[in-house]
């Protein structure tokens, strides 16, 4: 099973993050008591830049739940279709050719869901199976290779396709005043991102891969929870729409828990950390990304496209680690036969580990 592309799509309204501050913190001033705090906390993001779904003057217009979801099933179509396009140009197939798609997205709902909505636009196969997967959050980009690898694995004459559309900006909450809400509206932007998984017995997991080809193997894949941990991320789900759960808790949780899932799994493979050349982490943002340097002893740069990810675009939840994946593929793949390692962590809480080789 391989990784065959990684396409990518964005909304075309792109602003600094200083931009973006100043404008929530002019539609929440009544509701800050401080807003030099939003300043800091938006500064300790590690964003530069973000893609939102809405031009930042228009900021405030959306006045319900109803109203930022169908904005959200709008650019999910339209953002899904050009990842997807973009994924299967780079390696020259149609929709036709795809037996199975998995959708992930935590920032809006729909039924038909958004794969169905594509299957009609794209002209999908009429029997092509369909799993979409809410309420995963940011570990879903990781976790939907996966299920999306289960399946070639099953089928390996075909191939699979994963998308992941995330609109977090529908997501903010301009009456909420709470810690965790004016982090999340400093760090979160919008994008989406398509994989092309191909079974072992298809055309493109056939032909030799190279640097100037990568088309990576999947060796094995890990899902992790960890008891009682609810509490650190999620949403609570009411008449306003999404209201942001993140716990300052996160980057403890990783840096007790993230060593020994990771060596557990690579034991399992007859692997040390030692064997693995590089690692496509999800980009959670500062905090979490020192965490996981430091978890498991990095050295300097070793995760600059999650860095890099993070600074250009914000979190993009579930659609991070895989725009870092791109950037692997596109930039910094492995010598022929070298390992990688694809990792994120999100709600329940939990982790998704897989392991790569060039």
């Amino acid at each position: 099973m391989r990784i065959a592309s990684v396409g990518t799509a964005f909304p075309p309204h792109r602003y600094p993050q200083a931009d973006i501050t100043e404008a929530l913190k002019e539609k929440m001033q009544d509701k800050l008591e401080i807003p030099a705090i939003m300043n800091r906390l938006h500064e300790n993001c590690g964003v530069d830049y973000r893609h939102i779904m809405f031009p930042l003057d228009t900021l405030g217009t959306l006045t319900s739940f109803g109203t930022a979801n169908d904005l959200w099933i709008k650019g999910a179509v339209e953002l899904g279709q050009q990842a997807i396009q973009k994924a299967l140009d780079q390696v020259g197939l149609e929709p036709g050719d795809i037996s199975a798609i998995f959708f992930t997205s935590v920032t809006g709902i729909a039924c038909p869901s958004i794969d169905a909505r594509l299957v009609n636009l794209m002209g999908f196969p009429k029997d092509i199976k369909r799993t979409p997967i809410f309420g995963l959050g940011c570990v879903a980009g990781a976790a939907g290779i996966s299920r999306a690898i289960d399946y070639v694995r099953a089928f390996p004459k075909q191939y699979a396709i994963l998308l992941s559309v995330e609109l977090c900006s529908l997501t903010w909450q301009e009456n909420d005043s709470s810690m965790a809400n004016l982090v999340a509206c400093g760090l979160f932007g919008d994008g989406a991102a398509a994989v092309v998984l191909a079974g072992e017995e298809t055309p493109l997991a056939q032909k030799p891969t190279s640097v100037e080809d990568p088309c990576p193997r999947v060796v094995d894949t890990r899902s992790t929870f960890y008891p009682d941990t609810e509490h650190l991320m999620g949403w609570n789900i009411n008449q306003t729409g999404f209201n942001i759960v993140l716990s300052a808790e996160v980057p403890d949780l990783v840096s007790n828990e993230l060593r020994g899932t990771v060596e557990d799994f690579l034991s399992d493979n007859e692997l040390g950390m030692g064997n693995i050349c590089s690692f496509i982490f999800h980009s959670g943002g500062p905090k979490v990304l020192k965490a996981m340097e430091s978890s498991l002893g990095l050295p300097p740069h070793a995760l600059a496209a999650s860095w890099n990810s993070l600074r250009q675009r914000g979190n993009l939840s579930s659609a991070s680690v895989l725009t870092v994946m791109q950037d692997f593929l596109l930039n910094r793949p492995g010598s022929p036969g070298c390992y990688s390692m694809i990792g994120a962590m999100g709600p329940a809480f939990c982790s998704e580990l897989l392991l790569l080789q060039w």
